[in-house]
């Protein structure tokens, strides 16, 4: 299961693609102190969450905790928005790390074939391609799957190393100057400098988001009560640790100040233009890229796992419009194939926008970020609210000072983020280069509504108490 966690927060490599969302907006300031302030507020919520996992270790996770604490008029629908924003979340970070995946493969072709003209359609086409390789994995491969997250485990942990290894090695010794990588403040983006470096936690978030994966595979594991809750706080630590040094070492071997601009603009992508300039060997940068690849095609095939979990959870406790259809468990295959087909719809429907919009990939990477975040947020507000007694008896249990502090932390940084980061990523904006974040967000709110209106109001109960096995498809 720790495994399976890393594996999709994955956050040395998820932080690493992801500097084109940092670096014009704040530099190496927003990289180095956003994923710190990014680390502090994402283990505050971990640790407010390991304490639900503990008291509650269901499969429904967010939505469940939300039914058990809130007050008895509003735990019915605060828990199906709850589930409907959970569920989304995962759906879109599915297609986060098929993004990231897809984008690296573009930044190779970019950096091998300079007079290489990009094309829109070109990414959708490898995006769909790995969002077929993670379903056909999970449908196919179910019964490998712990060995398949095992050499996720291993292959991202060897990649930090032998990466930062190389680059350190090949790069002496004219690393950039440790004022260049803790205290310079680069803003490209026409947003005011504090704006811009808050918009830059979006990389951060990204990182470390995800945590909840624990809950949502709780019912796999032994002795859930007590191992759940330290697996979501192991992961956050290995993620925290391990994105601020590899952080850290591409940061000092990127040339500083000088190779700013060319790396910002390079076409080759930010990540993949820094192994080039270190290595000075184009074949040495895409062979120390593989690493940061394959774990992000890991990472999507975990995270499908998860986010079909999380629909065939919800789904069984009638959530979804034809929810019969969607929690049937495959008599042969042993997994719940709807629930994986309509995880690459879904996928499908956020790859579309790389064909409308110039600034895609921070729309779908923002979408994940924020629906998870406030599927966090519902559960730790409601106790902030009503004070930390309606937590049930459990096996992990803060501090009540400890307690309340990471609450508290926790339910502002959700607030603040779930707000900016449905900002555009630079201004001036149009409709190429809008933040699509807040239309698919504003698409899961009006289907949720309508789907409670026309139903759920009538027959949704909450979660289940009593965890049953899914309904076998004939």
């Amino acid at each position: 299961m720790l495994g399976l966690a890393f594996a999709i927060l994955n956050s040395w490599t998820a932080l690493a693609a992801s500097l084109s969302l940092a670096l014009p907006s704040g530099g190496p300031v927003a990289v180095i102190w956003g994923l710190v302030t990014a680390g502090i507020c994402n283990l505050s919520l971990a640790a407010s969450l390991a304490e639900f996992l503990s008291a509650l270790p269901t499969a429904g996770g967010q939505y469940h905790w939300v039914a058990t604490i809130a007050p008895p008029s509003l735990k019915i629908p605060l828990s199906w928005v709850t589930g409907w924003i959970n569920m989304s979340g995962w759906v879109s970070l599915v297609a986060t790390n098929c993004s990231l995946s897809s984008t690296l493969i573009i930044n190779i072709i970019s950096l091998q074939k300079p007079d290489y003209e990009f094309q829109r359609w070109h990414q959708f086409l490898i995006y769909m391609g790995i969002a077929c390789v993670a379903f056909a994995t999970n449908a196919f491969l179910h019964s490998v799957l712990p060995r398949i997250n095992g050499v996720a485990f291993t292959w991202s942990i060897a990649g930090f190393f032998i990466i930062s290894i190389t680059l350190l090695a090949c790069a002496a010794p004219d690393y950039a100057t440790a004022d260049y990588v803790f205290a310079t403040f680069i803003n490209t983006t026409g947003w005011p400098d504090g704006i811009a470096w808050l918009l830059g936690l979006l990389q951060g978030g990204l990182g470390l988001t995800g945590f909840d994966a624990v809950a949502h595979m709780i019912e796999e594991i032994p002795n859930a009560a007590i191992e759940g809750p330290k697996i979501m706080l192991y992961c956050q630590y290995i993620g925290i640790t391990t994105g601020f040094l590899f952080l850290v070492v591409v940061l000092f071997v990127s040339g500083g100040m000088v190779n700013t601009s060319t790396i910002i603009s390079s076409t080759a992508g930010p990540l993949l233009e820094i192994f080039y300039l270190a290595t000075n060997s184009k074949v040495g940068a895409v062979c120390l890229l593989m690493f940061p690849l394959l774990c992000l095609i890991f990472a999507a095939i975990a995270v499908m796992t998860t986010s079909s979990r999380m629909v065939f959870a919800f789904a069984r406790d009638g959530g979804l419009p034809a929810s019969r259809i969607w929690w049937k468990v495959h008599p042969k295959l042993g997994v719940p194939l709807n629930a994986l087909y309509l995880n690459v719809a879904i996928t499908l429907v956020f790859g579309c926008i790389y064909l409308g919009s110039t600034v895609a990939f921070n729309a779908i990477i923002a979408s994940s970020v924020v629906a998870l975040g406030i599927s966090y947020g519902m559960p730790v507000g409601l106790l902030v609210l009503q004070g930390r007694s309606k937590l049930p008896e459990r096996a992990f249990t803060l501090p009540n000072w400890l307690g309340w502090t990471a609450n508290i932390i926790g339910l502002i940084y959700t607030v603040v983020t779930s707000v900016l980061f449905l900002f555009p990523p630079a201004l001036p904006v149009d409709g190429t280069t809008m933040n699509y974040c807040v239309v698919a967000f504003a698409v899961i709110i009006v289907i949720s509504l309508v789907q409670w209106i026309v139903d759920g109001r009538k027959n949704y109960e909450g979660p289940r108490i009593t965890i049953g096995e899914g309904e076998i498809d004939e």
